[in-house]
């Protein structure tokens, strides 16, 4: 039991003789004595390793298949257990041509818990060997390891700790195309999606997804991984954390074609022999041209139609696989990182008739782009190809424009904003250039133009906006603009069919989706851009307003010492303040001024009348618009510098004072004023939502226009237009309106395309 000693034993050639006491003896006592010494001797791995060697594990497994003694068996499995740590190939061997992976798999079953866990234990450990894993499975291992794996996880109290070698081994265990069938029918893919989607077992979860690619060709386990939800779960696989990353040796390999022990000479009928032949004659042009029908473990999948459109820089093979990882992909052909299994199970998805149900979704989606856009290294090709194929794909057309994944690809890829980048930009290093993303972007956008405007493609969008569910419409009103270029295309299914308005309406609804004000202010300024892809539409005169040159003030030769002409009237305002002004000016203003100054009222008699409700600084600009001034400046006193709010200021008393006392003039130059200060380049998107809160129809389109200019960059138009949709409230007309003129380039108060949309 001392460590120098165990050694000292070894060295003096004891194993044998125990050995062959063990064989001789038939005492009951003796050979616990005998067991318990072997057990002891295997302190280490190279002393189990010498053990199994000495053929001391066969004797053990003849023992235990004999039925013996309760004392003696539970000697005989814990004996095993130590032998079988980091299980060798002799122990393996020794351990199955002695008859002892039938009784292991009876014990696992027997009343007296440490023979019961012990044997499990055993069995766990035999399962890193290859060669051992089909008969273990024959005598009925599947079952037992499956079934205590998942007793362990319903066990409150039950330590990750104490799962590990089970979820290790059952992993394993799938290597095998027998033992698949019998994982497979005992409940194994669901136990395996169970481990998936628990966070406690993120560690395993990279071995679990290895595992799985054993059932790369098992149509009807394809299937029910697909209905267990696996598709977004390997999505999330792509950038998660690495996990257990742990290197199995060449014997665990899969069994279902040995190994070859004559490296020189092939052995006849063996599947690397075969496929040497086949490369030497000529039949095929290298390991990937052989067909993947044999077995996943030992040959690559089909190869994929090379990615000609993909930009060259993002396909340079990142990771060279090492020897022992998951066999599926050459290394020399596909590069193989800590993603490789999961994008592995991806592509066979998505090469099936109609992936849309599983691949065409916002969770697989964004777990795709995630990991092309933040990728340590460039993505691996299989990425790429599996994005093309879904966007090749007429049957995924539908599914595009449902879960907004065509306006998903172009803000991720072409504008570079993730869904974590919004409405808060998040700070995150650039891995690759935008440009490489761009590109990408742009062909996958591509490819659903060509699916979009073919027969089929015209017939799905129509039949979406016209007779599918709300939603349904709203996303296919959005998609559009991405999606079709032709005039006679988008024009018909917008105006004519009245997508357009359908969009617009569901701005103020609740968002379908989280990126979904983002999506509408991109589709819709690039709906502008097909109504007018010449420019953007003048439908607001430009402002007048210069603050550099402002025009020559009349009102002020009124207020020095001596005034020229001299004031014959003074209007009072609230405060006690007076203000000088000329009788035969002010009551040409307006008819509500010559009513009051030139009627039949009383202040037509009056040296000083008053003006009720008016603060000095929304009084200021009125008396010089009384007096003729246009564009002096003073319309800018009023109003409060970007940041400030407009509602309840002095620039909304003046514009209602402007509009009760019925100057349109100033009106328009007030409101010329705000959007100068608000909505030029001091102002940001903030701006926008209050000044579309003052409710006036012209600082609404001003507002819009702001929104959707072809110089804002996507994500201030965005915020733009959340504060649109925040300041109209349930009052969604007025926006409606003034978007519905943004885009079809109709001009205030003149003639544009028709609205009836």
């Amino acid at each position: 039991m001392e460590p120098e000693s165990c050694g000292d034993i070894h060295s003096a050639g004891a194993v044998p003789l125990l050995v062959e006491s063990l064989t001789a003896c038939q005492d009951s006592q003796c050979r616990q004595s005998v067991v318990r010494a072997l057990r002891n001797l295997a302190d280490s791995p190279q002393h189990r390793l010498a053990l199994a060697q000495q053929g001391a594990v066969r004797p053990l497994a003849e023992l235990l298949a004999a039925a013996p003694d309760p004392a003696l068996t539970l000697a005989l499995v814990r004996a095993l257990l130590e032998l079988s740590r980091g299980c060798s190939r002799a122990c393996a061997e020794q351990l199955s041509l002695g008859g002892g992976l039938g009784p292991l798999v009876g014990l696992a079953s027997h009343p007296k818990r440490a023979v019961r866990e012990a044997t499990i234990l055993i069995l766990a450990n035999l399962c890193a060997q290859g060669l051992v894993r089909p008969a273990l499975g024959n005598a009925g291992g599947v079952e037992v390891l499956l079934g205590e794996l998942r007793r362990r996880r319903g066990l409150n109290g039950a330590s990750p700790a104490s799962q590990q070698p089970l979820v290790r081994a059952v992993c394993l265990l799938c290597r095998e195309a027998i033992n698949r069938a019998r994982l497979r029918d005992a409940g194994g893919l669901e136990l395996l999606m169970g481990l998936l989607r628990d966070p406690r077992a993120s560690a395993w979860h990279p071995r679990v997804v290895a595992a799985l690619v054993g059932f790369l060709y098992d149509t009807g386990a394809l299937g029910r991984l697909q209905a267990l939800g696996l598709v977004p779960l390997l999505a999330g696989q792509l950038c998660g954390e690495a996990g257990d990353e742990e290197e199995e040796g060449r014997e665990a390999a899969s069994w279902d074609f040995p190994e070859e022990r004559t490296p020189e000479r092939a052995e006849a009928g063996s599947f690397r022999s075969l496929q040497s032949w086949l490369i030497s004659e000529g039949y095929a042009a290298g390991p990937g041209d052989i067909s993947p029908d044999w077995s996943p473990e030992c040959c690559p999948p089909p190869p994929e139609p090379a990615d000609l459109t993909s930009p060259t820089s993002l396909r340079t093979p990142r990771a060279v696989r090492p020897p022992g990882r998951s066999p599926t992909a050459s290394a020399a052909e596909e590069p193989w990182g800590r993603e490789g299994p999961a994008l592995l199970l991806l592509s066979r998805f998505s090469q099936a008739p109609d992936p849309s149900g599983a691949l065409v979704t916002g969770p697989a989606l964004c777990g795709l782009l995630a990991y092309v856009t933040g990728a340590p290294g460039p993505p691996s090709p299989r990425a790429l190809r599996i994005l093309a194929r879904l966007t090749c794909n007429p049957a995924c057309l539908e599914a595009f424009v449902r879960s907004y994944g065509a306006a998903l690809l172009r803000a991720w890829l072409v504008l570079g904003v993730a869904p974590d980048d919004w409405p808060a930009l998040r700070s995150r290093q650039a891995r690759r250039s935008q440009h490489q993303h761009r590109e990408l972007g742009e062909m996958l956008l591509q490819n659903l133009t060509v699916q979009a405007e073919s027969p089929f493609g015209v017939g799905a969008l129509t039949h979406l906006l016209l007779s599918g569910s709300p939603e349904d419409r709203v996303a296919c009103a959005l998609t559009l603009p991405f999606i079709c270029r032709k005039p006679s295309l988008w024009r018909r299914l917008l105006l004519d069919q009245g997508g357009l308005r359908l969009l617009l309406s569901a701005l103020t609804r609740p968002a379908p989706h989280p990126l979904f004000l983002f999506f509408a202010a991109d589709s819709l300024s690039c709906l502008q851009g097909l109504v007018s892809p010449t420019g953007s539409p003048a439908f607001l005169p430009a402002i007048p307003l210069d603050l550099d040159a402002p025009s020559p003030c009349l009102y002020e030769p009124l207020l020095g010492p001596a005034p020229v002409p001299a004031p014959d009237l003074h209007f009072l305002l609230d405060s006690g303040l007076r203000l000088p002004a000329q009788r035969a000016a002010s009551a040409t203003a307006s008819p509500f001024f010559r009513a009051l100054l030139a009627g039949s009222f009383a202040e037509a008699q009056m040296d000083l009348v008053p003006l009720r409700g008016l603060s000095p600084s929304a009084a200021w600009p009125i008396l010089h618009h009384l007096h003729g001034c246009r564009g002096c400046g003073a319309a800018l006193g009023p109003v409060p510098p970007p940041g400030q709010p407009l509602l309840g200021s002095e620039a909304e008393e003046a514009l209602e004072a402007a509009g009760r006392f019925l100057l349109p003039g100033l009106e328009e130059e007030l409101e010329e004023a705000v959007g100068r200060i608000h909505l030029g380049p001091q102002g940001g998107p903030e701006s926008v939502g209050e000044v579309f809160r003052l409710g006036r129809p012209r600082l609404a389109a001003h507002c819009a226009r702001w929104t959707l200019g072809p110089e804002q960059c996507p994500r201030k138009r965005a915020l733009a237009l959340v504060g649109l949709v925040e300041a109209a409230g349930e009052e969604a007309g007025p926006l409606t309106e003034a978007l519905l003129a943004v885009v079809m380039g109709v001009e205030s108060g003149g003639k544009g395309p028709s609205l009836d949309c």
